[in-house]
């Protein structure tokens, strides 16, 4: 029951931070995207909004997850029916630094799914997976192998000059993605992503590092919410010199 509450509540409170999101991006005059690129897309949930809330004509919705990727190409048909607009890419690889193959630590609990080392003994992991308690005897996580690869060498291949926006959700690992761009992150127009200030997430960088990646490379924060029950932040960049419109 506990459970299901905390769901429920979840859910119910990220409707609303999302709403910020949209409202914010409308009023800015952000409703139409050439290509976006999904970073950690889950099972769908920036799809279905994204494509919901905007005009977008081709989404990359990049999943590390054997096990959620599944469920988006099962579920894949659904979302070209329901956005019969928009090419929608949907590839099996994480996305980092650098191209090889690593371990990415798979929760029951999907969405908190990461490649960095979980703290178990963390006062926020017992906190949030007492009251979530999804695990009960179950191992905290299960070893995943899965492809890296950088965002500068998929751009490259697949001819990718520009990117409108670019979304990333990858518990812990936003920095690393953000640095496999190398040049190519000029030709970023806006970046939305999530940092986690608690300790259950073992990162070697802090926000100060990606803040100071960004505003060196002529981006601007325009956009900070606290994701509601969790300590954790969304943040929206704008590149100065590459702007839609």
């Amino acid at each position: 029951m506990i459970q299901k509450i905390a769901i429920y509540l979840i859910n119910l409170f990220d409707f609303f931070h999302k709403r910020k999101i949209l409202l914010f991006l409308k009023k800015k005059k952000f409703d139409h995207f050439t290509t976006l690129f999904d970073i950690g897309a889950h099972k769908g949930e920036s799809i279905d909004f994204f494509l919901s809330n905007f005009k977008v004509d081709k989404i990359v919705s990049f999943e590390a997850s054997s096990f959620n990727f599944k469920f988006l190409k099962d579920n894949e048909a659904k979302f070209v029916k329901k956005f019969k607009y928009t090419n929608i890419i949907i590839e099996n690889n994480a996305i980092g630094l650098t191209n090889k193959e690593v371990i990415l630590n798979q929760l029951n609990e999907s969405s908190s799914s990461t490649i960095n080392e979980i703290d178990t003994q963390s006062s926020y992991f017992k906190k949030k997976f007492k009251i979530l308690n999804f695990f009960h005897n179950d191992p905290v996580s299960k070893p995943i192998k899965t492809n890296l690869i950088t965002l500068e060498n998929y751009m490259r291949i697949k001819n990718i000059e520009i990117v409108d926006l670019l979304k990333i959700d990858t518990e812990g690992y936003e920095y690393e993605v953000l640095l496999g761009l190398k040049d190519k992150i000029s030709n970023i127009k806006i970046i939305i992503f999530e940092h986690h200030y608690d300790n259950m997430i073992k990162k070697k960088y802090t926000y100060a590092d990606i803040n100071k990646l960004l505003t060196e490379n002529n981006f601007e924060k325009v956009f900070k919410a606290k994701m509601p029950l969790r300590k954790t932040f969304e943040y929206i960049f704008i590149n100065k010199r590459n702007r839609i419109g």
